[in-house]
């Protein structure tokens, strides 16, 4: 904290008298009040960042009735998408100048969801972001009395509480169209495992894309989201030379398949095409570089959060924000060339004479 010429702590007057302006209209900047002109919000911004000045928490949530203070209830940060969530809501928490309060979750039930919105509540927070990629979760929340705003961050949302998603099933579709543009007709999916609103809705639009083009949905294999169960499915895959390109449900898994394949010495792009989801920053480092679903988790914060402002100043649900994911097609995709004696779309393609067996 900076000091004025007196040694003492900054006030707010002394940032009035830097700025030219009254102690009113910094009161006005410091709370967030919309009615102030934009260069007068520079000069007291600027009048703040020269002096140091730091509000006094206590006292302005007296006057507000506010914490500035949001609770986040998240688990499986371990994950990617999760713990990228979490870092998106944080940093649009602090633009907005509140603090956040995280409780992790180490098992996702009824009990320890109902526990943590309690601690929540009894720190007077002025929100709840749920981070819980769990069919649980909502129905947890669906049973509760909540006084605050509550806003999913990620999953499906309900009648008692606000939110904002990612539109998987679109973004799976997108995949999956992308293959079926590059000639793929025998498309397998290795879905994330089962509970999670994710995962459901990715498996839902690679269904979708294949049916709607009049082609079976036969290929589906079930993981955990971790690269060691991609690996192991992909040992299978492997050796299934009908299956030409495969839609992994995020991009850990696809690390571990592109291991599967390099070992079974069966070729991406060139005999098998990948896509995976998630975008995380290594993907585009893969061996090929992985075409892949991009999901802006730093987007998905600042909606959840401004959504939830917006219902503490409106008292309405500030309803559901779906955000439409984008493709990044790298070089693990390409189009299929089957070999010259085969001619229908639906015939194996030319792998089995490089596939080996893999041992046990």
């Amino acid at each position: 904290m900076g000091r004025t010429s007196d040694g003492k702590a900054p006030r707010l007057k002394d940032v009035a008298a830097v700025a030219g302006v009254s102690h009113q209209t910094v009161s006005r900047v410091v709370n967030g009040h919309p009615n102030v002109r934009t260069g007068t919000r520079e000069k007291v911004k600027a009048a703040i960042a020269q002096l140091g000045y730091r509000p006094n928490t206590a006292a302005r949530s007296l006057v507000t009735r506010r914490s500035r203070r949001i609770g986040v209830l998240a688990s499986e940060l371990s994950q990617y998408g999760p713990a990228n969530t979490l870092m998106g809501i944080e940093q649009a928490a602090r633009d907005a100048g509140y603090s956040v309060s995280i409780a992790a979750l180490r098992e996702v039930n009824r009990a320890s969801i109902c526990e943590a919105i309690n601690h929540f509540m009894d720190q007077s927070v002025d929100g709840i972001a749920v981070v819980v990629p769990h069919e649980e979760a909502l129905a947890a929340l669906d049973d509760m009395e909540l006084s605050v705003p509550v806003v999913t961050v990620g999953s499906p949302t309900n009648s008692n509480v606000s939110g904002t998603i990612v539109d998987q099933g679109q973004g799976a579709r997108a995949a999956v169209q992308h293959l079926l543009q590059q000639g793929h007709r025998a498309i397998a999916h290795l879905s994330g495992p089962p509970g999670w609103p994710d995962s459901s809705e990715r498996k839902a639009g690679w269904r979708e894309a294949l049916r709607g083009a009049g082609l079976p949905d036969e290929h589906l294999f079930i993981g955990d989201w971790g690269a060691g169960s991609g690996y192991t499915i992909g040992r299978k895959i492997a050796q299934d030379p009908r299956i030409t390109a495969v839609f992994v449900a995020n991009d850990q898994m696809a690390l571990g398949v592109l291991r599967a394949f390099a070992e079974a010495e069966v070729r991406v792009p060139e005999d098998v095409s990948v896509v995976g989801f998630d975008d995380q920053p290594e993907s585009a480092y893969f061996i090929p570089p992985l075409t892949t679903v991009r999901q802006d988790f730093e987007e998905l914060g600042r909606h959840a959060v401004d959504s939830m402002l917006q219902e503490l100043d409106s008292g309405m649900p500030a309803g559901t924000t779906v955000i439409t994911p984008a493709l990044h097609i790298r070089a693990s995709t390409a189009h299929y060339q089957p070999a010259p004696h085969l001619s229908s779309s639906h015939s194996p393609n030319p792998r089995p004479s490089t596939v080996r067996t893999l041992p046990e």
